[in-house]
């Protein structure tokens, strides 16, 4: 070990994909020291991740990157016409409007967020991400892999090595952030408790150019799902033809017994595939990337010990179903680059980080079990065909032909799978699953009031709320007449406090204390004749508090408090506003103005 000279920053993130990525991105932006190791030569040269949510593209909006990446990604209108059939050249079994692109959703999705989602691959977005971290400041190491660490009450003494040249050296940082992906060995390191059974299956990953446009071009989406002899054999629970670019670059997913390890993945074996999934061996191919991977059901349980947090794939392992690894790999992040940035500055104290795990690791389970919980899902489709599994081709064949005979038993066929194809949208219009998180930690002062019921299901809807520990509703309002969301007022990397008419003190109180605690609060005041306006009503129908209640909203743009009534008095709204500052932040900072 070269013992010479020992690198130092304020935080080291293990790994350049999503996770890390964007950890470096938004920790930049805040004007933190971050430098970012990884073992890899590069960033990610295969489209592994691709569904970008809402609320990712809410973060992304917020780092001012919402406009680079509609401009490289394929746009949310191409991602409708999830599709289910023998093979692309084959029948149709049935498909699912997804991604909120059905007349029927498209409202609820564009009243949840001023963002679209997208369906832009790891190629596209770790790129974009880590030019902009670049440029703000984070350094990068490539062909640097993490071999050890050891904490101790100041900080984290990092060992790693030079891949080129072999040798080690030290990083000595405040805190360590370990985005190493599913096999993490910053997680392993720190022996975090998992829950789930680990890998519950394999799958061939296999990417690969040909112009497929004439099978797909009329019925534009991401996923092409295909019920072939053997398709359920573990696996995503059917064959599936991915898009990455529209119509030429597509991604193969097929799955095989984990026990038994993958096939030899020929030239032969990979055309075999193809051509039984597109339905016709008329059209060249030209593969570039071949790979199995492991389906995991694996999540866990504490995301964090002392200085070293870990995030992405680390902690929650699963299948790309609902299409949630990445966004909650960029989410993870957001929740934590902002603590991070309150404690190095000094304005917040170090027991801020203690909500990062109690926040994020529901949020680990959540999604892991959903995740695997729509692979179980696709079985229904076997089921509404009286199948148990596909290994006999002639009783298959029958199954599918016994949708078309008119009488009784074709239509209880034909509704079964109807009905199995329509469940689907708990995978592919799973709005509430991206949105409905509610955050219960030392970062949120509870207001007393219960958790708002949900009306419509949790799952499939969006249910905005300004309760304590729910992200800030999207409402479209003006400011100097051009229409801007809610979410464009906070952020930023910035603590807001947005009242309206009659909650003047409530804005006084918070320019006076973000001052006493050396950070800003922005003032956000929305009404008529106010710097903001509700023209449309929208923001009073969202806010669930009076005109001149308020709203303690956190740089990720969580209420961290809610008062909803106007205060009493200027001292009351400072009493207000500094027991829920100090309840989530700390005492005031000594050597700030106030001691």
């Amino acid at each position: 070990m070269d013992h010479t000279a020992q690198v130092r920053t304020d935080v080291l993130v293990v790994g350049s994909g999503p996770a890390g990525a964007s950890a470096a991105l938004f920790l930049a932006t805040y004007g933190v020291d971050v430098l970012v190791v990884t073992k890899y030569r590069r960033l990610s040269d295969t489209p592994r991740s691709h569904i970008t949510n809402q609320r990712t593209m809410e973060t992304l909006r917020d780092m001012g990157l919402e406009e680079t990446l509609m401009r490289e990604a394929t746009p949310w209108e191409s991602m409708s016409n999830t599709t289910f059939c023998t093979s692309l050249a084959g029948e149709e079994l049935g498909r699912v409007q997804s991604w909120g692109t059905s007349e029927a959703r498209r409202a609820d999705y564009e009243a949840a967020s001023p963002c679209h989602m997208l369906d832009a691959p790891q190629t596209i977005t770790e790129p974009v991400m880590m030019k902009a971290a670049q440029e703000r400041g984070a350094r990068v190491r490539f062909e640097t892999e993490y071999v050890s660490h050891t904490q101790d009450d100041e900080g984290v003494t990092t060992v790693v090595r030079d891949r080129l040249t072999g040798s080690t050296y030290e990083v000595r940082s405040r805190y360590l952030v370990g985005a190493d992906g599913a096999r993490s060995t910053v997680a392993s390191d720190l022996d975090l408790p998992f829950e789930g059974p680990g890998a519950v299956g394999g799958a061939l990953g296999i990417i690969f150019e040909a112009d497929l446009s004439r099978f797909v071009a009329h019925r534009p989406s991401v996923l092409y799902w295909m019920l072939q002899p053997g398709a359920e054999k573990e696996g995503v629970g059917l064959g599936v033809l991915r898009m990455i670019k529209p119509w030429h670059e597509w991604m193969l997913m097929w799955g095989y017994a984990v026990a038994d390890g993958p096939p030899d993945l020929t030239d032969d074996y990979i055309r075999e595939l193809a051509v039984m999934l597109v339905g016709t061996d008329d059209f060249e191919m030209r593969v570039t990337a071949r790979s199995p991977w492991t389906v995991n059901h694996h999540y866990a349980t504490t995301l964090a010990r002392g200085r070293v947090f870990c995030a992405g794939d680390a902690v929650h392992r699963h299948p790309p179903t609902n299409g949630l690894g990445s966004n909650t790999s960029v989410q993870d992040a957001y929740n934590l680059a902002w603590k991070l940035a309150h404690v190095l500055r000094g304005t917040a104290s170090p027991a801020l980080l203690d909500s990062y795990d109690a926040e994020r690791a529901p949020v680990a389970r959540q999604i892991v079990e959903r995740a695997n919980q729509s692979i179980a899902d696709t079985g229904r489709i076997m089921q509404a065909l009286g199948l148990d599994d596909t290994s006999d081709p002639a009783r298959l064949e029958a199954a599918l032909a016994a949708r078309k005979e008119p009488g009784p038993e074709g239509d209880k066929v034909r509704t079964a799978l109807r009905e199995a194809i329509a469940y689907k949208s708990y995978e592919f219009n799973a709005h509430g699953v991206e949105h409905n998180h509610r955050y219960a930690s030392g970062a949120v002062v509870p207001d007393g009031t219960p958790v708002p019921e949900h009306t419509r299901d949790p799952e499939l809807y969006a249910r905005p709320t300004t309760w304590p520990g729910a992200k800030l509703p999207h409402a479209w309002v003006t400011r100097r007449g051009h229409r801007v969301s809610t979410l464009d007022l906070v952020g930023g990397g910035e603590w807001s406090l947005v009242t309206g008419i009659g909650g003047r003190a409530w804005l006084d109180a918070a320019e006076q204390l973000g001052a006493e605690r050396g950070l800003t609060v922005r003032p956000v005041s929305i009404g008529p004749g106010e710097p903001v306006e509700d023209p449309y009503g929208y923001w009073a129908e969202l806010r669930e508090v009076d005109d001149g209640g308020a709203l303690l909203v956190r740089p990720d743009m969580y209420v961290a408090a809610r008062s909803l009534a106007p205060p009493e008095s200027a001292e009351q709204a400072r009493a207000w506003l500094a027991d829920a500052l100090e309840r989530v932040l700390g005492p005031v900072p000594a050597g700030s103005p106030a001691v």
